[in-house]
C-alpha cells in the first residue's frame, strides 16, 4: 500500500497508548510526514547529531518521545498491580532502549541526516529494534486480553477515555501535578511554527536552498513541499529519483545553514510566547515535572524491589 499524501505539515500528538487523554500537557512536533514506515529491510541508523542537537524552547514544556514512554512504563506497573488486586495477570512491557527512541524534532524540518536521506529519501523508516518491540508486545498483550481483563484494565470505555486500571494508574500518575488546559500550548506550537516560515531570514534561507535545489532539476519554495511531493507518495519504498532529491535537500540545508537559520526564528518566536503567558507555560512546567518525577519513582522502586 503507497504512503497516505501530507497537504501540509501537521500537528501531531505524540501522545501514546496509555498516555493518551491522561492531562499530559500536549507533547506535539511538526512531522511533515505521516507516510507508513518503510519496511525494515535496511536497518535504521541511530539518530545523527543534526537531529539529537536539534532543540526548542517549549521542550522544557513538553513531552519528548522518551519521556511518554518513561510515563508509560510507570503506568504499566500501576495498572499490573491493579490487576494483581484483582486475580489477574498482566504483562509488564520491556521499556525500549533510550538510543532507539527518536528525538523530538528528527523531521522537524523536513530530512536533515545526510544517511538517513541516501537511505529512506522522504520516507518514514521503521521504528529502531526495542522501540518495534515494544510495539509488537503491546499490540499482542492487548489482542490476547479476555472480555474480563480488558474490562478489568480498561473499564467499558463508554466515555472513549478510558477506565478500569488504566484510568486508576492515570489519576495515580498526575497526583499532585497541577491541572493544565493544553489547547493554549498546542495552538502557539502550530502558530510560532507557521510564523517562523514568514521570518524574514528564514524567507531568505527558503530563496537560497530553492536556487540550491535547481540544480538536481526540482523546483520547490521551501523544504516542506519537497518531503510532500506526491510523488513521493505512490510507493512504500522510496526510488532512486527520491533519494536523489532528498540528499540534494539535506546538502542544500547545509550549504545555506537553513536549519540554524530557521531553529534561531522559532527559538525567538517561541521564547516571546512564553514571555507573553509566563503563568500558562509556569503551570505546564510545573505539571510536567511532577509526572514525570512521579514516573520515575515508581520505576526506581520497581527496579530496587
Amino acid at each position: 500500500m503507497a504512503p497516505k499524501p501530507a497537504a501540509s505539515v501537521r500537528l501531531t500528538a505524540a501522545v501514546l497508548g496509555s498516555v493518551v487523554a491522561a492531562g499530559c500537557s500536549a507533547a506535539a512536533t511538526h512531522s511533515p510526514s505521516q507516510r507508513q514506515a518503510v519496511p525494515p529491510v535496511v536497518s535504521v541508523p541511530l539518530p545523527g547529531e543534526e537531529a539529537r542537537g536539534l532543540t526548542v524552547p517549549f521542550d522544557a514544556y513538553n513531552f519528548s518521545p522518551a519521556e511518554i514512554m518513561t510515563i508509560e512504563a510507570a503506568e504499566d506497573l500501576l495498572i499490573r498491580d491493579c490487576m494483581r488486586d484483582q486475580g489477574m495477570a498482566w504483562e509488564v512491557l520491556p521499556q525500549a532502549r533510550q538510543e532507539d527512541v527518536e528525538p523530538p524534532h528528527r523531521r522537524r524540518y523536513g530530512v536533515i541526516e545526510p544517511q538517513m536521506a541516501q537511505l529512506f529519501g522522504y520516507h518514514v523508516p521503521a521504528e529502531r529494534p526495542s522501540v518495534a518491540e515494544r510495539r509488537a508486545r503491546w499490540d499482542v498483550r492487548t489482542a490476547k486480553l479476555s472480555a474480563q481483563e480488558r474490562r478489568a484494565a480498561y473499564g467499558d470505555d463508554t466515555a472513549g477515555d478510558g477506565g478500569g486500571c488504566a484510568r486508576q494508574a492515570r489519576r495515580t500518575r498526575l497526583q499532585g501535578a497541577p491541572k493544565v488546559d493544553s489547547s493554549l500550548f498546542n495552538r502557539l506550537i502550530e502558530q510560532t511554527f507557521e510564523a517562523s516560515q514568514r521570518d524574514e531570514n528564514v524567507v531568505r534561507a527558503f530563496q537560497s536552498w530553492s536556487a540550491c535545489m535547481t540544480a538536481v532539476g526540482v523546483r520547490y519554495a521551501n523544504p516542506l513541499q519537497a518531503v510532500t511531493d506526491e510523488r513521493w507518495m505512490r510507493d512504500d519504498r522510496p526510488s532512486s529519483a527520491e533519494i536523489r532529491v532528498a540528499t540534494a535537500d539535506v546538502r542544500c540545508k547545509e550549504k545555506t545553514d537553513l536549519v540554524a537559520v530557521w531553529a534561531r526564528a522559532e527559538k525567538r518566536l517561541q521564547d516571546d510566547a512564553v514571555r507573553g503567558h509566563a503563568e500558562q507555560f509556569r503551570v505546564l512546567k510545573a505539571s510536567k515535572d511532577q509526572q514525570l518525577l512521579t514516573a520515575r519513582r515508581l520505576l526506581t522502586r520497581e527496579s530496587s524491589g
